[in-house]
């Protein structure tokens, strides 16, 4: 039995590295030139009004633009970019493209530019469960999935497979993140109903405690594509220090199909992988006790317990709870707060013997909405939450939070990114 071929090549100029990318691995092999291709690619989100470092969170136009190219010279026609971002709070998917210049590829190329939350989705059964997925998707003849190299907070790193989780409406995407359901075992299911026929991970950039900006994002010059889709990822994970059989959903989809997690089982052509992994964190540390986030007691914040996130917390919830902390820090005026707790996601349960509890997300609210435990309870109930809605929670508490911190740490994590250390916003310009 031949092994699946995976291509690993360094990136340079991004036309030469992507056709050698195709070539190692035979890429196009499977693509009929009358073929609907669907090209997913990772378009998360993004933010209009505050500096927004897409390094490793957002497959790059660089990398978007020479695949249309290359595709259009083999005599590939009907191309269409499809993605559902995060709606927050309506959806950014045309003001994305429109940002990172894919309107040029629909000019020269004819590329149709989809945003998935404004058009149809099919309900597919799972057999135990049912998920609304995009009608595009569904119906494409064949799927080029162009996700990123990045951890991921909650199910360690998130490539191709994870990436399909965008093929879906918001409804299901917060199913996936379930009270009684495990992430990893939820959106592995999605990838078996479309027909991905070739996946390439930009690994132009890599991110460490992703998935968001708030991360850290290191210059990794590396390429990897694969029409099997699971020997992608696991070469993706190895990239990365991870090994694919400790990666619950990548186990989980191997068990699933009766393959191989092995890179000992994998042919990788072109460069080797230990000259290019490097282990990068995948999660933000807690304290030992659980109340908040290892730098909040180096701060010497007290009086506070912050529970951490769980799998439960579905995207939107996760992209505020980072803005969430900050608020937090500007709150503290070297006093320790006033005994609060606060809990999160569709799990979390209030603690007794908290003066305040507050409830962050529509999915704490409802799940907590009779404790017995809570005293004073401070309901933050948007799906997701926003900035203001924390600020008025925490004034009940009579805490004072100071927007403008928030706006610098913005500025801050933008500014860590220099030139001269290979961060170029050119790539993620067509």
């Amino acid at each position: 039995m031949s092994k699946p071929l995976v291509s690993l090549v360094v990136f340079s100029n991004p036309y030469q590295s992507v056709r050698q990318a195709l070539q190692l691995c035979d890429g196009l092999a499977g693509l009929d030139k009358s073929d609907k291709i669907l090209i997913k690619p990772n378009l998360v989100t993004w933010d209009f009004n505050l500096p927004f470092p897409p390094y490793g969170v957002v497959t790059t136009a660089a990398v978007m633009s020479a695949l249309v190219r290359i595709l259009n010279e083999e005599g590939f026609r009907h191309l269409t970019i499809g993605e559902a971002p995060l709606m927050i709070p309506k959806t950014i998917g045309q003001a994305m493209y429109k940002t990172l210049g894919y309107d040029k590829l629909r000019e020269k190329y004819g590329v149709a530019l989809v945003d998935f939350n404004e058009e149809k989705f099919e309900t597919v059964d799972f057999g135990d469960f049912k998920l609304s997925l995009a009608k595009r998707a569904l119906e494409a003849d064949k799927i080029i999935n162009l996700p990123v190299l990045k951890t991921h907070n909650q199910c360690q790193v998130s490539l191709g497979i994870k990436n399909l989780k965008g093929c879906l409406n918001r409804k299901s995407k917060m199913y996936c993140h379930g009270k009684d359901v495990d992430l990893d075992h939820m959106f592995p299911h999605i990838i078996e109903k479309l027909p991905v026929a070739l996946t390439i991970i930009d690994g132009v950039y890599t991110l460490a405690k992703g998935p968001g900006p708030t991360g850290n994002a290191y210059r990794k010059n590396v390429l990897v594509a694969s029409r099997d889709f699971l020997a992608c990822d696991v070469v993706g994970a190895g990239l990365m220090g991870y090994d694919a059989g400790e990666v619950e959903h990548l186990k989980y989809f191997a068990g699933r199909h009766n393959q191989s997690t092995n890179l000992k089982d994998i042919e990788v052509r072109g460069e080797e992988i230990s000259k290019h992994s490097a282990y990068i964190e995948s999660d933000f540390q807690w304290d030992e006790a659980n109340t908040g986030p290892a730098g909040f007691h180096k701060r010497g914040i007290s009086g506070l317990a912050i529970r951490k996130y769980d799998s439960s917390l579905c995207t939107g919830c996760s992209m505020m709870y980072n803005p969430m902390l900050i608020m937090f820090m500007s709150a503290y005026k070297g006093r320790p707060f006033p005994n609060m707790e606060l809990v999160s996601g569709k799990r979390q349960v209030a603690s007794l013997g908290f003066d305040y509890t507050m409830l962050f997300g529509k999915c704490a609210c409802s799940l907590n909405k009779d404790n017995p435990h809570i005293k004073k309870v401070l309901p933050v109930k948007g799906c997701p939450p926003t900035m203001e809605d924390f600020e008025e929670a925490m004034k009940e508490a009579g805490l004072t939070c100071d927007y403008n911190q928030y706006v610098s740490y913005r500025h801050y994590i933008y500014s860590r990114y220099k030139k001269e250390d290979g961060f170029d916003m050119g790539l993620y310009t067509v």
